[in-house]
C-alpha cells in the first residue's frame, strides 16, 4: 500500500545519515551547506525518477509484467542501445550489483559503528567503561536475529517501529539543541575549503542515497503508479526526508559548531533523557539494519546459491549465507570505527556512482534510439550531473581515505 511503501522509503533513507548531517554542515559551512543540500536532494530525486522512467521503458519494450531491478534495467538499456555498447550490457549490470552490495553492506557496517558508539556513551554515563568493539559484539545477537527475516512484508512492522524510534529520537535531540537557545550565527563558518567540501559531499550523498530501494519498493506496491506520480510515494517521502536533513544539519552545526559529532546523539549530555534518546535511536538503527541488508542479499544470494549448487528454496542455505554476511559487516566495523569518515567514504565511493552516474548514462542510451537522439538539453543536463558526480567521487574518496589513514597512524 501507499503507507507501507512510504514507511519502507523512510526507513531506507532515515538512518545514521540523518544524524550525521550536523557533521556534514560543519564541513560545508552554515550558508553553503543548505544550498548544496537542496541541490543534491533535487538531483538525487531527479535521478531516481530517471531510473524509474528507463525501467518502465524497458518493461514496455520487452513486454515484461514488472519493472526490472536496478542492475537489470542498466543491463537492458545497454542491450537495446547503440550496437557499440551492447557488448557491455552484462558487465555494466554486474558493476551496478557490485556497487549496490558494497553500498548496502557499507551501510550495515556503519550501523554497527553507530549503535556501538551510542551504547558505549550510555554505559560511560553510568561509569561502566567498555571498549567500543566489545559493544559491537554484544549488538551482534539482535542484529543477526532481525537479519534472518527473509520476507520484505514481515519487515513492515519492524520498519514502522524503527521509524518511530528515529523520529522521536531526532525530535528530542533537536529539543536539547534548542532549549537553551543557539549561539550567534557569526560564531560559525559560513563556508569552508575544498577538502572539507569533499567530506560534505560524501556525507550528503550517503544520506540521500536510497536509489537501490526505489524499484523493489515500486514493484511491491499494489498500484505501482502511485510511486512516481506528482504526489506519489517518492516525491512526498523524499521531500519530508530532505526537510528533516536540512533541519537536523543546520540546528546541529549551529548548536555544537566544530565539536559536533559524527552523530548528533554523541553531543547530548549525561541526563536520563539524553541516554534514553541514544538508546531509542540505536534501536531504530538496529531495526533498520535488516532492510538495508535485505537489498544486498537479494542481489548476492541467487549467485551464491548457484555457486554452491543448492536446489529449490534452500532456506537453511540462505540463513547460513545471511549469518556469514552479518559477521562480515561486523568484522569490517571492528576494523574501522571512525563513524563520520566511513560515512563520507562510502558516500563518495559507491553512493555517488549509484545515485548520480548510472541514471544519466542509461537515460542518454535509452533516448539515443530516437531518430533525433536525446536532445541538446538532455545531454547538457546529464553532462552537468556527471561532472558533479565525478568531482565528488574523486575528491570525496581521496579526502576520506586520507583522513582515515591519518587516524590509523595516530593510533599506532
Amino acid at each position: 500500500s501507499y503507507l507501507e511503501t512510504i514507511v519502507h522509503l523512510f526507513k531506507g533513507n532515515i538512518g545514521p545519515g540523518l544524524f550525521a548531517m550536523g557533521d556534514a554542515f560543519k564541513n560545508g559551512g552554515l550558508l553553503l551547506a543548505p544550498v548544496l543540500t537542496v541541490l543534491i536532494a533535487i538531483v538525487c530525486i531527479h535521478c531516481q525518477h530517471v531510473l524509474i522512467a528507463c525501467s518502465s521503458k524497458m518493461r514496455l519494450q520487452r513486454g515484461d509484467a514488472k519493472c526490472a531491478d536496478y542492475a537489470l534495467t542498466v543491463e537492458q538499456c545497454f542491450e537495446l542501445g547503440p550496437p557499440k555498447l551492447r557488448g557491455w550490457s552484462r558487465t555494466m549490470g554486474r558493476l551496478v550489483n557490485v556497487f549496490i552490495c558494497v553500498t548496502q553492506l557499507g551501510f550495515c557496517c556503519i550501523y554497527f559503528v553507530f549503535i556501538s558508539t551510542n551504547v558505549q556513551q550510555i554505559l560511560q554515563a553510568y561509569e561502566i567503561k567498555v571498549d567500543v568493539r566489545l559493544v559491537m559484539l554484544l549488538a551482534l545477537a539482535p542484529v543477526l536475529l532481525t537479519s534472518l527475516i527473509t520476507n520484505l512484508k514481515w519487515l513492515t512492522p519492524v520498519s514502522l517501529f524503527a521509524n518511530v524510534c528515529m523520529i522521536l529520537g531526532l525530535a528530542i535531540t533537536l529539543y536539547y539543541a534548542l532549549k537553551d537557545g543557539l549561539p550567534e550565527v557569526r560564531e560559525r563558518a559560513y563556508w569552508t575549503n575544498g577538502s572539507q567540501l569533499a567530506l560534505f559531499f560524501g556525507t550528503a550523498i550517503f544520506a540521500f542515497e536510497g536509489i537501490a530501494l526505489v524499484l523493489p519498493l515500486k514493484n511491491a506496491m499494489r498500484q505501482p503508479r502511485q510511486f512516481e506520480s506528482k504526489l506519489g510515494v517518492l516525491n512526498v517521502g523524499m521531500f519530508l526526508v530532505s526537510v528533516m536533513f536540512m533541519f537536523a544539519g543546520s540546528v546541529g552545526y549551529m548548536k555544537w559548531g566544530e565539536q559536533v559529532g559524527g552523530s548528533l546523539t554523541l553531543n547530548l549530555g549525561d541526563t536520563i533523557l539524553a541516554q534514553s534518546v541514544k538508546l531509542m535511536v540505536s534501536a531504530g538503527v538496529l531495526l533498520g539494519y535488516p532492510l538495508q541488508f535485505f537489498v544486498a542479499v537479494q542481489v548476492m544470494w541467487p549467485g551464491a546459491k548457484q555457486l554452491c549448487q543448492l536446489q529449490g528454496r534452500s532456506l537453511a542455505g540462505e540463513l547460513l549465507f545471511r549469518t556469514l554476511l552479518v559477521l562480515l559487516t561486523l568484522a569490517i566495523a571492528e576494523l574501522v570505527p571512525a563513524l563520520g569518515l566511513v560515512i563520507s567514504l562510502i558516500g563518495a565511493l559507491c553512493s555517488t556512482a549509484l545515485a548520480l552516474v548510472f541514471p544519466p548514462v542509461i537515460e542518454l542510451i535509452a533516448r539515443s534510439e530516437n531518430n533525433k537522439g536525446p536532445g541538446i538539453w538532455i545531454c547538457l543536463k546529464n553532462l552537468v550531473i556527471l561532472l558533479l558526480a565525478l568531482l565528488g567521487f574523486f575528491t570525496g574518496s581521496y579526502e576520506s581515505l586520507n583522513q582515515i589513514i591519518k587516524g590509523f597512524k595516530q593510533l599506532h
